[in-house]
């Protein structure tokens, strides 16, 4: 069936740049499906937005294909505007998309279903001035935002100063996670089937912003040559992950695998991603291509699958 697919892009987040990508390849790859496509880029105007998504004479769009990252694209504030007009949209709903970019919920819900996470809390960011929350190296994040911006790892070394200054842009609480050795692993979830499991080998000390956006630096392992036991258990927490927030359509779960513990004891999961990259180097398309699933056809397969609000 085609339609009009009206793409959602931009935004005003630190990953604007990365949505305006994804929006550009979701359209085409959108358009050689046969679709009609609108692109839109979303600025804060939000009287413009529902101006665009109403339906005038000649009908508004029939389903929305959300690429926005970041704030207020995926953290359930367009999915509300959506909703409340009652437009089909990809992806997850306004709860799922909210508990999964706020870190630390999506963390109780994990270990409530027995996921193993990494140890961590929730600290006010100026306490970092006092020293050391955890022993190093750990981890500091954003409660709030993807594509790993303002994540820092904290070693032997370095400068707290200087990570409570770059935090100082996402808020005033952190959270601080041990940090986990070992190997980075990402499962894609289409639906009710995870795909795969990718292993990620960063040429960077790890796995940041700039590894996952800028060619070259990172190598993508698809399938991840890991044991059995690792692949299999990584596919059943992300879709467990998945199903337990209540996500709809594609998302991506990322985790860590400390191979110096036994059996399956160093894995742990890290978040899961309600609206995972859609660039070309983007892992979630790279593991439907793996499996048969060409671009246009993942594309279809989204609008196909797109929430309808009642």
């Amino acid at each position: 069936m085609k339609r009009t697919v009206a793409v959602l892009m931009g935004g005003w987040s630190p990953e604007r740049e990365v949505s305006l990508v994804s929006g550009k390849a979701c359209a085409e790859g959108l358009r050689e499906g046969g679709h009609k496509v609108i692109e839109y880029d979303v600025k804060r105007d939000l009287r413009a937005l529902v101006e665009f998504l109403r339906p005038a004479a000649g009908g508004g769009p029939d389903v929305v294909f959300n690429a926005l990252h970041g704030r207020y694209g995926e953290d359930g504030c367009v999915q509300g505007v959506l909703e409340i007009m009652a437009v089909p949209y990809t992806h997850s709903g306004v709860l799922a998309s909210a508990i999964a970019m706020d870190k630390p919920m999506a963390r109780h819900v994990f270990t409530s279903l027995g996921l193993r996470v990494a140890d961590g809390k929730v600290i006010e960011r100026r306490a970092l001035a006092a020293g050391d929350p955890m022993p190093r190296p750990y981890v500091v994040k954003p409660i709030d935002q993807g594509s790993s911006v303002g994540v820092h790892i904290v070693r032997d070394g370095d400068n707290l100063a200087a990570v409570e200054a770059a935090e100082a842009t996402f808020g005033e609480r952190v959270l601080i996670e041990k940090f986990v050795p070992g190997r980075e692993l990402t499962v894609a979830v289409m639906g009710d089937r995870a795909v795969a499991v990718t292993e990620l080998r960063p040429r960077t000390r790890f796995y940041d912003y700039e590894a996952k956006y800028t060619d070259g630096i990172t190598e993508h392992l698809v399938p991840a040559p890991v044991p059995a036991e690792i692949y299999d258990l990584a596919k059943e927490w992300a879709l467990m992950a998945h199903q337990a927030l209540g996500c709809d359509g594609l998302t991506r779960t990322d985790l860590r695998w400390d191979d110096s513990q036994p059996g399956t004891s160093g894995l742990v999961v890290l978040e899961l991603n309600t609206q995972p990259g859609m660039t070309p180097l983007s892992l979630a398309p790279e593991q439907a291509k793996w499996a048969g699933i060409s671009w246009s056809d993942l594309m279809t397969w989204m609008v196909d699958h797109a929430r309808h609000p009642s």
